[in-house]
């Protein structure tokens, strides 16, 4: 039977990039199909899309309901001044900075995210490149003694944790607080390796929101932790993006890592990120 569309894997070990489709016109059998892949590959990549808001929003509630609709990944303020680096103080500044450490969206907050679509609208002339990691490769790449290390194993995650990490200490009472997500200080326990509740595959649930594993001594926790995200992420496990205007990316957040890379914050980046909620039994925190 005849595809709906190209499907041209990624040089990593996960990915593709799909053409031959607009995302804004899919009809069930495509939509049936694309669905499929996406669980393959766990990130697609369509370039040159377009979408509007509306277009986003509606593509990103066939994989669920969502977490939120859509929210600005961006360092233009909505005066259309620009949130620089030398803006120490500026609360947007230090998460867009903190994002810049590989992590799963929401695993700090009682259900973990699905996945996510994002999309281009304006992109600085070189850096800004969105990274992913497939965790299941590197579950799978794992030894065999690390692997009995870990299983059974458990993190807390917490962005108030990672945040601190890079000296931010967050302004409550405003909205760049509440929209950033620091609502109710929620500190979640996830296990190190999750399973895939749709492929069943096993992968390594790490990132930077991840921190001191019970029972263990907080130096040999931060160590583990980070010898596993030292592992995990890297060829032939990792992909960067080079972002066009238009383009649009849909990703697994059960299974992958991403992060943001460094540009010159005197050039406007705006991003726009639609958040896939997590079915509330699977992606449950464990407490």
């Amino acid at each position: 039977m005849a595809r709906n569309f190209d499907v041209q894997p990624l040089d990593a070990t996960f990915g593709a990039v799909v053409t031959g489709l607009r995302l804004a016109e899919l009809d069930e059998p495509a939509w049936r199909e694309l669905h499929a892949t996406w669980l393959d590959h766990a990130l697609l990549v369509f370039p040159g899309q377009h979408l509007d808001s509306a277009q986003q929003i509606a593509f990103a509630k066939r994989f669920g309901p969502l977490e939120f609709e859509m929210s600005p990944v961006s360092n233009v303020r909505p005066d259309g001044t620009l949130r620089q680096e030398r803006d120490e103080g500026d609360d947007v500044v230090k998460i867009l900075k903190g994002n810049m450490g590989w992590h799963a969206d929401s695993t700090f907050k009682p259900v973990q995210a699905k996945g996510a679509v994002f999309r281009a609208e304006v992109v600085p002339q070189s850096g800004g490149q969105t990274g992913w990691a497939d965790m299941r490769a590197a579950y799978e790449a794992l030894d065999d003694g690390m692997r009995s290390r870990i299983e059974g194993l458990s993190a807390y995650h917490s962005l108030h944790y990672s945040q601190s990490l890079i000296g931010h200490v967050p302004k409550k009472g405003t909205d760049d607080y509440r929209n950033l997500g620091f609502q109710g200080d929620v500190v979640a326990l996830r296990p190190l390796v999750k399973v895939h509740p749709e492929t069943g595959r096993k992968s390594l649930l790490i990132g930077r929101h991840a921190h001191n594993i019970p029972d263990m001594p907080t130096e040999e926790s931060e160590a583990l932790l980070g010898e596993l995200i030292d592992f995990a992420c890297r060829p032939p496990r990792v992909y960067h993006h080079g972002w066009a205007a238009g383009d649009a990316v849909v990703w697994d957040n059960r299974c992958l890592l991403h992060q943001a890379t460094p540009w010159d914050m005197t050039e406007p980046r705006i991003m726009w990120h639609s958040r896939i909620a997590g079915d509330p039994v699977s992606e449950a925190a464990l407490a």
